[in-house]
């Protein structure tokens, strides 16, 4: 097992990202949007090629690891009325820069659903099953997030996606389910349970996202909070993990100074970023040495 976390929730500049990790003492990353100098914010896949290669050649000199690829394909910023052409180009842009990493993970999704979708249309089947394959074929192990996507749609939702697609795998968000519908049956619709869902999904789960939060009934969002301070499960989803053997990558996802999907998001500065995920990645490690030593007493 490995602690490791989406570099952009520390800061978007790759300097930024890589003094987190080194002040955690941790040498793994798991890439989302980075910025280079000249060149603005983008995700790993999507930025120039010169700015890509300035961001091969600072995590390298670091001695960092970019673990998994948080990628954009098919995510929550898409519907399947979004051109297939789109996502393949993102494929396309994605596999050669992971081989040039050696990254083992891309973090994929499978498009928004309609307000009102309860089942997922074949089309989803479709395109993931076709992305999945592209990412195998090419030595890459695709892993789906339960987001605000049709496969995340409730966890038997997830589990028809991976029957329908061979050889894809998660990624469990411990946090997500807080906020998204059990889409399972007709409205009203209640809050997923993480812990429900955790426990139907481990045994395809390779890599987790720690992030914690509370749904406030009253804005109708959610809250974001130190992990295990919210309705996250983090604690006993974590210890489940370990008991059964999990050995992947645990990462950070604090959402606590900006949500990145957030459309009021604003500037904050890097300072308070990095040091937001750098506690929250202490508060962690105390939670899993916690946890192992629960275990080793049992």
């Amino acid at each position: 097992m490995y602690f490791t976390g989406i570099g952009d929730e520390a800061g978007a500049l790759v300097t930024t990202q890589i003094a987190a990790l080194r002040e955690l003492g941790w040498r793994h990353l798991e890439a989302r949007f980075a910025q280079l100098p000249g060149f603005p914010k983008g995700n790993v896949h999507e930025i120039p090629d010169a700015a890509f290669d300035l961001f091969a050649e600072q995590v390298n000199a670091a001695g960092i690891s970019v673990c998994c690829f948080g990628s954009g394909v098919m995510n929550w910023a898409k519907t399947v009325a979004t051109p297939f052409d789109v996502t393949l180009g993102e494929v396309g842009r994605a596999i050669p820069r992971m081989q040039r990493l050696g990254t083992k993970y891309v973090r994929i999704m499978s498009f928004k659903p309609g307000e009102d979708e309860e089942r997922t249309p074949a089309v989803v089947f479709e395109r993931v099953r076709e992305v999945t394959q592209r990412f195998l074929d090419a030595g890459i192990q695709p892993v789906h997030e339960n987001c605000m996507n049709y496969g995340g749609m409730s966890w038997e939702h997830t589990l028809e996606l991976l029957q329908q697609c061979p050889g894809l795998k998660l990624v469990f968000d411990t946090a997500n389910p807080v906020f998204n519908p059990d889409r399972r049956g007709p409205k009203p619709w209640h809050r997923q349970d993480p812990w429900e869902f955790w426990t139907h999904v481990r045994d395809h789960v390779v890599h987790i996202h720690v992030k914690d939060a509370t749904w406030v009934p009253a804005k109708n969002d959610a809250d974001y909070n130190w992990p295990g301070e919210g309705q996250g499960q983090v604690r006993a989803i974590l210890k489940d993990a370990l008991a059964h053997g999990y050995d992947g990558g645990i990462s950070i996802e604090p959402h606590m100074v900006v949500v990145f999907h957030d459309a009021q998001n604003k500037t904050v500065s890097e300072d308070l970023t990095r040091a937001n995920f750098v506690e929250y990645g202490k508060r962690l490690e105390t939670m899993v040495r916690e946890i192992r030593a629960e275990l080793a007493r049992v």
